[in-house]
């Protein structure tokens, strides 16, 4: 886990955001399915993996105010609460590593848009959808954004583990109903294609 900490925090160190893979100007699939939603103001969001994400821009644009980022890269977070100035002093900023991360409260709505493929031990897969069980509040939603299974096979250097609908549904339909999936092409800085499948989902009520 260190080793991959300062992976991380070196690439957040030497790279401008505009030339890593995963950059988006506008995180338009993840905006389309959040207001799809209508989540009120105050809802208690958390996006983990959250980098330089401009999704928080946007919730911040749109006036939501219960706000929190985490990412493994302190580098990440310094960089976006430098971005976001006055406008995100409200955010909670967490350094920590998604496959052991515990969270201090429960959510709306929880966010990962290419994180999750980077889990790819099973104990770490396990530790991510019991805290999304604990920590979803009733009714809760789950936005996933990962690597089709024929999607890239490594990203960032580092080995990814690969979804589809049938695999995402099966590993969460446990705890979380699914409310629908999108395959997306993602085009990279580079002019490559990374294939991504979005799914969101909802806590059951069978668990509350």
């Amino acid at each position: 886990m260190k080793a991959q900490k300062q992976h991380w925090e070196n690439v957040y160190q030497t790279k401008n955001f505009e030339n890593v893979s995963w950059f988006q100007p506008i995180p338009e699939i993840s905006i389309r399915f959040f207001e799809e939603i209508n989540l009120s103001k105050n809802a208690k969001i958390i996006d983990v993996g959250a980098g330089e994400s401009h999704f928080v821009d946007y919730l911040l644009e749109n006036g939501y105010t219960n706000l929190t980022l985490v990412d493994i890269s302190e580098n990440a977070l310094t960089k976006t609460r430098k971005r976001l100035g006055k406008s995100g002093k409200t955010i909670e900023y967490i350094v920590a590593d998604v496959g052991s991360f515990v969270p201090n409260q429960q959510y709306d709505f929880w966010h990962d848009r290419a994180t999750f493929h980077f889990l790819t031990e099973q104990n770490q897969i396990e530790h991510y959808t019991q805290n999304l069980q604990n920590f979803l509040r009733p009714n809760g939603y789950f936005l996933i954004g990962t690597f089709t299974e024929d999607g890239p096979t490594k990203c960032s250097g580092l080995d990814v583990k690969q979804y589809s609908e049938t695999t995402l549904s099966e590993l969460l339909s446990r705890f979380l109903h699914k409310i629908k999936c999108l395959n997306f092409e993602h085009l990279t800085p580079f002019d490559t294609v990374q294939k991504f499948i979005f799914c969101h989902f909802q806590l059951r009520e069978l668990n509350f």
